[in-house]
């Protein structure tokens, strides 16, 4: 395994144009997942979008709460979430929450997001169990939206003769330089995020309608986290990612 790092300034200066995607499945997701390295790279200038693959209309155990309600306040709750951390936008793709597979449909409407926002690097969920952590037990919407936006990276974006209804829309092809997993078991890239974890706390919290903690457990939940990957890395709080270089294969 090579060695952990941290990236650097002088590499992120190195990519073409300073933009970051993140796929997952649900409202909330980024924020529990990613929040922290979102508000670094927002504060550094970075144009972030989002791509949320579900609607989230089953995130409620609410018997009296509808699918159609619940959708409808955790999209507001996502807006406001990337109003906090600095978003250039988030896109909805409102597949069914709970049932998402990483079907040729999903994986076309996230590479019409890329080649719509050109991201220099994408963030997304691991695509696999991993039996040795709570990940084990995750849910299955977060390994298909991984799956789906890797399959969407590579090569689907790339390639214009892969969905080629894409380039009749005006979707030029691009080509994604890096792809960092949330999530994976064998991280090798950590992000400093001491300066940025108010942000990120603050961001997750406007997830209220999934929040069954109250906000000092919620904070504390996330502090100690970010805390326990930071150990040993000369960091008081750290994200961390496995970091897959595309042009080393492409």
């Amino acid at each position: 395994m090579p060695p952990s790092k941290e990236i650097s300034q002088n590499e992120t200066a190195n990519l073409i144009s300073k933009k970051a995607m993140v796929v997952v499945a649900h409202a909330d997701d980024a924020e529990y997942g990613c929040s922290g390295t979102i508000a670094k790279l927002c504060s550094q200038k970075w144009d972030v979008t989002y791509v949320l693959c579900t609607n989230g209309s089953k995130g409620s155990s609410d018997k009296n709460m509808t699918s159609e309600e619940i959708a409808a306040i955790r999209r507001k709750e996502q807006i406001e979430a990337g109003h906090v951390l600095g978003l250039k936008d988030v896109a909805f793709l409102d597949y069914e929450d709970s049932v998402l597979e990483p079907s040729l449909s999903l994986r076309k409407d996230i590479a019409r997001q890329i080649r719509k926002y050109r991201p220099d690097v994408l963030i997304t969920t691991y695509p696999a169990r991993n039996l040795n952590s709570h990940y084990g037990l995750g849910h299955p919407d977060h390994i298909a939206a991984g799956e789906a936006a890797m399959a969407a990276v590579f090569p689907t974006a790339r390639d214009h003769l892969t969905f080629p209804e894409l380039l009749k829309e005006g979707y030029e092809p691009h080509k994604v330089s890096e792809v960092w997993i949330i999530g994976a078991p064998d991280s090798d890239l950590w992000v400093d995020v001491s300066d940025h974890m108010e942000t990120s706390i603050k961001a997750l919290l406007k997830h209220s309608s999934q929040m069954s903690r109250a906000d000092e457990k919620t904070k504390e939940m996330m502090y100690s986290g970010r805390r326990e990957r930071a150990e040993g890395k000369g960091m008081l709080y750290a994200e961390t990612f496995k970091r897959l270089v595309i042009e080393k294969i492409s």
